[in-house]
Protein backbone atom coordinates (compact mmCIF):
# COMPACT_ATOMS: atom_id res chain seq x y z
CA UNK A 1 0.00 0.00 0.00
CA UNK A 2 1.37 3.41 -0.95
CA UNK A 3 2.17 5.90 1.78
CA UNK A 4 -0.62 8.28 0.78
CA UNK A 5 -3.17 5.44 0.89
CA UNK A 6 -2.03 4.50 4.41
CA UNK A 7 -2.48 8.10 5.52
CA UNK A 8 -5.92 8.25 3.90
CA UNK A 9 -7.00 5.23 5.95
CA UNK A 10 -6.01 7.05 9.16
CA UNK A 11 -7.75 10.27 8.07
CA UNK A 12 -10.92 8.28 7.31
CA UNK A 13 -10.71 6.56 10.72
CA UNK A 14 -10.53 9.95 12.45
CA UNK A 15 -13.46 11.27 10.37
CA UNK A 16 -15.60 8.23 11.28
CA UNK A 17 -14.90 8.66 14.98
CA UNK A 18 -15.69 12.37 14.83
CA UNK A 19 -18.95 11.83 12.95
CA UNK A 20 -20.19 9.45 15.68
CA UNK A 21 -18.83 11.49 18.61
CA UNK A 22 -20.94 13.70 20.86
CA UNK A 23 -17.70 15.36 21.94
CA UNK A 24 -13.98 15.33 21.25
CA UNK A 25 -11.46 16.35 23.89
CA UNK A 26 -7.88 17.17 22.97
CA UNK A 27 -5.14 16.78 25.60
CA UNK A 28 -1.39 16.99 25.90
CA UNK A 29 -0.28 13.80 27.63
CA UNK A 30 3.48 14.41 27.47
CA UNK A 31 5.24 13.44 30.63
CA UNK A 32 2.79 10.77 31.78
CA UNK A 33 4.42 7.63 33.08
CA UNK A 34 3.53 4.33 31.47
CA UNK A 35 1.58 3.38 34.59
CA UNK A 36 -0.41 6.64 34.57
CA UNK A 37 -1.15 6.28 30.85
CA UNK A 38 -2.27 2.67 31.30
CA UNK A 39 -4.61 3.61 34.16
CA UNK A 40 -5.99 6.54 32.14
CA UNK A 41 -6.67 4.39 29.09
CA UNK A 42 -8.41 1.77 31.25
CA UNK A 43 -10.64 4.40 32.90
CA UNK A 44 -11.56 5.89 29.53
CA UNK A 45 -12.27 2.47 28.02
CA UNK A 46 -14.54 1.56 30.97
CA UNK A 47 -16.41 4.86 30.46
CA UNK A 48 -16.98 4.04 26.78
CA UNK A 49 -14.54 6.67 25.49
CA UNK A 50 -12.10 6.11 22.62
CA UNK A 51 -8.65 7.54 23.34
CA UNK A 52 -5.94 7.72 20.74
CA UNK A 53 -2.89 9.72 19.76
CA UNK A 54 -2.94 10.98 16.18
CA UNK A 55 -0.52 13.07 14.18
CA UNK A 56 -1.68 16.65 13.91
CA UNK A 57 -1.43 16.58 10.12
CA UNK A 58 -3.84 13.63 9.96
CA UNK A 59 -6.32 15.43 12.22
CA UNK A 60 -5.88 18.61 10.16
CA UNK A 61 -7.11 16.79 7.04
CA UNK A 62 -9.89 14.96 8.91
CA UNK A 63 -11.48 18.07 10.42
CA UNK A 64 -11.68 20.10 7.21
CA UNK A 65 -15.30 21.11 6.58
CA UNK A 66 -16.63 19.61 9.84
CA UNK A 67 -17.90 21.05 13.13
CA UNK A 68 -14.48 20.18 14.58
CA UNK A 69 -12.63 22.64 12.34
CA UNK A 70 -12.18 24.96 15.34
CA UNK A 71 -9.58 22.55 16.75
CA UNK A 72 -7.19 23.64 13.98
CA UNK A 73 -5.58 26.38 16.07
CA UNK A 74 -4.78 23.91 18.86
CA UNK A 75 -3.00 21.39 16.61
CA UNK A 76 0.55 21.94 17.80
CA UNK A 77 2.73 19.60 19.79
CA UNK A 78 1.75 16.07 20.73
CA UNK A 79 -2.02 15.62 20.97
CA UNK A 80 -4.20 12.81 22.24
CA UNK A 81 -7.90 12.72 21.43
CA UNK A 82 -10.77 11.35 23.51
CA UNK A 83 -13.99 10.61 21.63
CA UNK A 84 -17.15 10.41 23.74
CA UNK A 85 -20.13 8.88 21.95
CA UNK A 86 -23.01 8.91 24.44
CA UNK A 87 -22.67 11.52 27.18
CA UNK A 88 -20.83 14.57 25.86
CA UNK A 89 -19.14 15.31 29.20
CA UNK A 90 -17.84 11.80 29.95
CA UNK A 91 -14.43 12.14 28.29
CA UNK A 92 -13.78 15.54 29.87
CA UNK A 93 -14.82 14.31 33.31
CA UNK A 94 -12.59 11.21 33.22
CA UNK A 95 -9.63 13.21 31.88
CA UNK A 96 -10.14 15.92 34.51
CA UNK A 97 -10.16 13.34 37.29
CA UNK A 98 -6.98 11.77 35.89
CA UNK A 99 -5.33 15.20 35.56
CA UNK A 100 -5.69 15.71 39.31
CA UNK A 101 -3.43 12.69 39.88
CA UNK A 102 -1.19 13.15 36.84
CA UNK A 103 -0.21 16.82 36.83
CA UNK A 104 1.42 16.49 33.39
CA UNK A 105 -1.93 15.78 31.70
CA UNK A 106 -3.28 19.06 30.31
CA UNK A 107 -6.40 19.98 28.38
CA UNK A 108 -5.72 21.69 25.05
CA UNK A 109 -9.24 22.13 23.66
CA UNK A 110 -12.43 20.30 22.83
CA UNK A 111 -15.63 20.35 20.84
CA UNK A 112 -18.99 19.55 22.37
CA UNK A 113 -22.04 19.57 20.11
CA UNK A 114 -20.31 21.86 17.62
CA UNK A 115 -19.00 24.38 20.17
CA UNK A 116 -15.22 24.74 20.49
CA UNK A 117 -13.86 25.20 24.01
CA UNK A 118 -10.32 26.12 25.02
CA UNK A 119 -8.48 24.43 27.92
CA UNK A 120 -10.23 26.49 30.60
CA UNK A 121 -13.61 25.88 29.01
CA UNK A 122 -12.98 22.14 28.97
CA UNK A 123 -12.11 22.20 32.67
CA UNK A 124 -15.47 23.86 33.36
CA UNK A 125 -17.29 21.32 31.19
CA UNK A 126 -15.52 18.51 33.04
CA UNK A 127 -17.10 19.68 36.30
CA UNK A 128 -20.63 19.26 34.93
CA UNK A 129 -22.24 16.15 36.40
CA UNK A 130 -23.28 13.36 34.04
CA UNK A 131 -26.72 13.28 32.44
CA UNK A 132 -27.90 10.54 34.82
CA UNK A 133 -26.83 12.54 37.92
CA UNK A 134 -28.57 15.67 36.64
CA UNK A 135 -31.78 13.76 35.89
CA UNK A 136 -31.80 12.13 39.33
CA UNK A 137 -31.32 15.54 40.99
CA UNK A 138 -34.16 16.96 38.92
CA UNK A 139 -36.49 14.09 39.83
CA UNK A 140 -35.46 14.40 43.48
CA UNK A 141 -36.33 18.09 43.44
CA UNK A 142 -39.78 17.22 42.04
CA UNK A 143 -40.34 14.54 44.66
CA UNK A 144 -39.48 16.67 47.69
CA UNK A 145 -42.24 19.31 47.33
CA UNK A 146 -44.78 16.63 46.44
CA UNK A 147 -44.01 14.62 49.57
CA UNK A 148 -44.24 17.76 51.73
CA UNK A 149 -47.58 18.61 50.13
CA UNK A 150 -48.84 15.05 50.71
CA UNK A 151 -47.84 15.22 54.39
CA UNK A 152 -49.65 18.56 54.85
CA UNK A 153 -52.83 17.20 53.21
CA UNK A 154 -52.59 14.07 55.35
CA UNK A 155 -52.31 16.18 58.53
CA UNK A 156 -55.29 18.30 57.47
CA UNK A 157 -57.35 15.14 56.83
CA UNK A 158 -56.36 13.69 60.21
CA UNK A 159 -57.25 16.99 61.91
CA UNK A 160 -60.66 17.05 60.24
CA UNK A 161 -61.35 13.42 61.28
CA UNK A 162 -60.34 14.20 64.88
CA UNK A 163 -62.58 17.29 64.95
CA UNK A 164 -65.69 15.28 64.01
Amino acid sequence: MAKIEQKQVIVNEIKEKMEKAASVVMVDARGLTVEQDTVLRKQLREAGVDYKVYKNTMVHFAIQGTQFEGLEEYLSGPSAFAFSYEDATTAAAVLNKAAKDAKKLEFKAGVIEGVVYNAEGMKLVAEIPSKEVLLSKLLGSFKSPMSSFARVIDQIAKKDVAAE
